[in-house]
């Protein structure tokens, strides 16, 4: 079956692509394999040289990249552009400090001498979602390409013209053929991909279900995985925080991507001292975002990327009311055509509700309220998730303390939103995976870490 790209704004189709038929495919993930091989013994230096190479591409391509994004998923047009910049960046980075990341370590032992040594591990098969489809690529290609090793890409079908593009890009921008490949195929072929021989991990950046079926496949080839799953992230208010900064950087984050980001604060915690006054800055500064075509610099929020997507979130919705909830903003399904949802908050949340338990992937911003800094604790970590989480308080120390000692998350900030970095490693804990990307421990991530001895 073809797969057919939709833009979300609009619902109507934008293009057809064949799917590899399943001879083919083991063709071209055995050429990537072979290809792994000589890429793998070529320098550092020229892997940075097309790295950087790849960088200015990205940016000489930018509107057309953050158009196709736009189109496919439909992203407002600036944070498509601030996606690509981003992807160039990632690129630099690696470029520029893969040499330290990957440098041999020196060990003192009874030996000669004792080194540890980062070596490529092959060809690494990566599935990557919709929501970030050039960052997320790049998140994973960059670092695996300084490391030596090849990779075959699975795209989320609505983003497969993106993919498409990408390739292209690493082909002009003299990547050797078949080190990257961008495989159009159905989701039940990518088990075909896993259990091929020449792939060595498997990195995947999706929904749990997801997450769990790979596991399990590539447990029984014995392949490496890196998962990122969804998030519940929590954030929590103190009663000392500035609450006019902290509302605005919560729902500001929370409707980025039109709320369909795993590291968005998916719960506003507030404690009692503060609720009150915190509950009517979110809802002010909500009604701010009025959907529009993700096309138009005046926009401030785009469609979900599918019309499944935006049902299932209304479902979410719904059940949450009905189990007690408030909703004081939004919450209706728009007329029109596009998968459009607004802006919505819901409030007075019970705690089996899907707004507690589950992942709400969309516009949807959920306030909790807390006793004190310790109730705002338990509820932040009442989740089977663990990816970010937040606190805000004007006492340095003690959010320093909390977000060190006492949130369940892979990463945490004080004050401020959580965001993947270059320069930070990534990952969660719980339901939200494991592995690490990014920086010195996600280039190592899916290295063969070798030990020598020399007498």
């Amino acid at each position: 079956m073809p797969i057919i790209t939709t833009n979300p704004a609009t619902g109507q189709p934008i293009a057809e692509y064949p799917t590899l038929e399943d001879d083919e495919l083991v063709r071209r993930v055995q050429r990537t394999a072979d290809a792994a091989r000589a890429w793998g013994r070529t320098s550092l230096e020229e892997r940075a040289a097309i790295l950087r190479r790849i960088a200015e591409r990205l940016r000489e391509h930018r509107e057309r990249l953050a158009t196709l994004i736009t189109t496919e998923m439909g992203k407002r047009i600036a944070e498509a552009r601030a996606e690509v910049d981003k992807s160039a960046w990632m690129c630099e980075h690696n470029a520029e400090h893969a040499a330290h990341d990957l440098a041999p370590r020196e060990v003192s032992t009874q030996m000669r001498r004792s080194l540890v040594c980062y070596r490529p591990l092959g060809a690494v098969f990566a599935i990557m979602p919709w929501n970030f489809p050039l960052w997320q690529v790049i998140r994973f290609a960059a670092p695996n390409l300084m490391a030596g090793n090849a990779a075959v890409l699975s795209h989320a079908p609505i983003s497969t013209g993106l993919a498409l593009a990408v390739e292209a890009l690493f082909r002009e921008a003299g990547l050797p053929e078949d080190v990257f490949s961008a495989l159009v195929i159905e989701d039940d072929q990518a088990a075909a991909v896993i259990a091929h021989p020449g792939i060595a991990a498997v990195t995947l950046t999706g929904s749990g279900r997801a997450g769990r079926a790979v596991a399990t496949h590539a447990a029984r080839h014995l392949k490496k995985v890196v998962l990122e799953l969804g998030g519940s992230d929590p954030y929590i208010i103190l009663e000392d925080a500035d609450l006019d900064d902290a509302a605005a950087c919560c729902v500001d984050l929370r409707m980025l991507v039109s709320g369909q980001v795993c590291v968005s604060p998916k719960r506003l915690i507030a404690v009692d001292a503060v609720y009150a006054a915190f509950e009517e800055r979110v809802v002010e500064r909500t009604r701010s975002f009025h959907m529009g075509d993700p096309l138009l610099e005046s926009s401030r929020l785009g469609p979900l990327a599918r019309a499944d997507l935006r049902d299932h979130l209304h479902a979410q919705v719904q059940r949450t009311v009905d189990m007690g909830a408030s909703c004081v903003l939004g919450g209706e399904i728009p007329e029109g055509p596009g998968f459009f949802y607004p802006a919505t908050v819901l409030r007075d949340i019970p705690e089996p509700s899907p707004a507690r338990r589950e992942e709400l992937f969309g516009p949807v911003v959920c306030l909790v309220r807390a006793r004190d800094e310790q109730d705002a604790i338990r509820i932040a970590n009442d989740t089977p998730y663990g990816l970010g989480a937040a606190v805000f308080t004007e006492d340095i120390a003690r959010g320093t303390r909390i977000a060190t000692e006492e949130l369940e998350a892979g990463v945490c900030s004080v004050n401020t939103f959580v965001a993947s970095d270059p320069r930070l490693p990534f990952g969660g804990i719980k339901q939200s995976g494991y592995g690490r990307e990014s920086a010195l421990e996600g280039i190592r991530e899916l290295c063969n870490i070798k030990t020598i001895n020399i007498k």
